[in-house]
């Protein structure tokens, strides 16, 4: 199934999915993304099918404008419509729903603390690797085993705003700060390419060498092990999985008041969130994490307590399916 609008390929998905539903006859059917959420729950709707489950993990309209504004708004009303239930994986996204009058408040909820997926401890963990494994690491990418490590995790898009990061990193160079920036993560398109080549490359790693780029990796837990902070610059989430991995990774997380990135920091205990598409804001929380190593600490073990208590995924799973079997732990 095609992310973009094809006519013949929709309406091909469209009935799929009606003879798949007419095959399983399922007790639910659930759908997500807006692709799959509009054909699905228009599929299972026409069918008369009594639970039809729409997860929102996010609203592409968000930062859109014009006649693609319109026509995604008019896309999520009608899988809205569709739908008998609507999960929101995080409290701001509910939020931004009902702000747009998208759909009614009695229609949709947050399961839980939010998160569709929750994260795996077992695999992200704070100590996943010791302390040689750590150091062999770190060499591997080039990394100084000294100087504190940035970084990113997700794919690089203008949407991750990738481009307010590179400007805080100049602005930090700027300011005297020494450390290392570690992307990992494929580019997605040739823009992030040009924001990719302008992050400083000179001034403000001990090598000169500039970022390291892993490129699209199989198993990022490893990753988390190298750096002492994750920056995650968004401008519009649904609930990001990443700062999940890196709390529970042990790493305190600077990200923005974005749609579903600010429900995932408890700002000032788990990490701190800054003002979203600016490079100063980032530039200050970064900084002021640079500055405190203690600090760093101390926001990594409570971030850490703070997925295995909230988002695991047994808990999140289990959440779920109380949900789809009795309707439960809505907010």
């Amino acid at each position: 199934m095609a992310r973009e609008p094809s006519l013949a390929a929709d309406l091909r998905g469209l009935f799929a999915w009606r003879s798949l539903i007419q095959e399983v006859r399922p007790d639910v059917v659930s759908a997500g993304t807006p692709k799959a959420g509009l054909l699905g729950m228009l599929a299972a709707a026409s069918l008369r099918q009594p639970r039809r489950i729409y997860t929102l993990r996010g609203l592409r309209l968000e930062g859109t404008s014009g006649a693609k504004r319109l026509i995604l708004s008019a896309v999520e009303r009608l899988t809205m419509w569709a739908s008998t239930d609507i999960i929101a994986v995080s409290p701001s996204l509910r939020s931004a729903v009902l702000e747009r009058g998208l759909t009614r408040a009695a229609k949709i909820r947050v399961l839980g603390r939010g998160s569709s997926n929750g994260v795996d401890t077992e695999r992200f963990r704070p100590d996943l690797l010791d302390a040689e494994r750590r150091d062999a690491l770190r060499q591997e990418l080039g990394l100084d085993g000294s100087t504190p490590v940035i970084g990113f995790v997700g794919r690089l898009n203008a949407g991750k705003g990738l481009e307010f990061f590179a400007e805080a990193c100049q602005l930090l160079v700027a300011q005297g700060h020494r450390f290392q920036v570690l992307v990992v993560g494929g580019i997605d398109d040739e823009a992030s390419r040009d924001i990719a080549a302008s992050f400083p490359r000179d001034s403000f790693s001990p090598t000169g060498t500039g970022p390291v780029f892993t490129g699209q990796v199989s198993d990022t837990a490893p990753y988390y092990q190298v750096m002492d902070i994750l920056c995650l610059p968004t401008l519009r989430e649904g609930f990001p999985n990443v700062v999940l991995e890196a709390g529970a990774s042990g790493l305190p997380v600077v990200t923005t008041n974005a749609t579903g990135a600010v429900d995932s920091v408890v700002d000032g205990e788990t990490g701190l969130i800054a003002d979203v598409a600016s490079s100063e804001s980032l530039a200050q929380k970064l900084g002021q994490l640079l500055e405190d190593q203690a600090a760093c600490r101390a926001l990594g073990l409570a971030a850490t307590h703070q997925v295995s208590k909230h988002y695991s995924n047994a808990l999140v799973w289990s959440i779920l399916q109380d949900s789809f079997e009795n309707g439960t732990e809505g907010n």
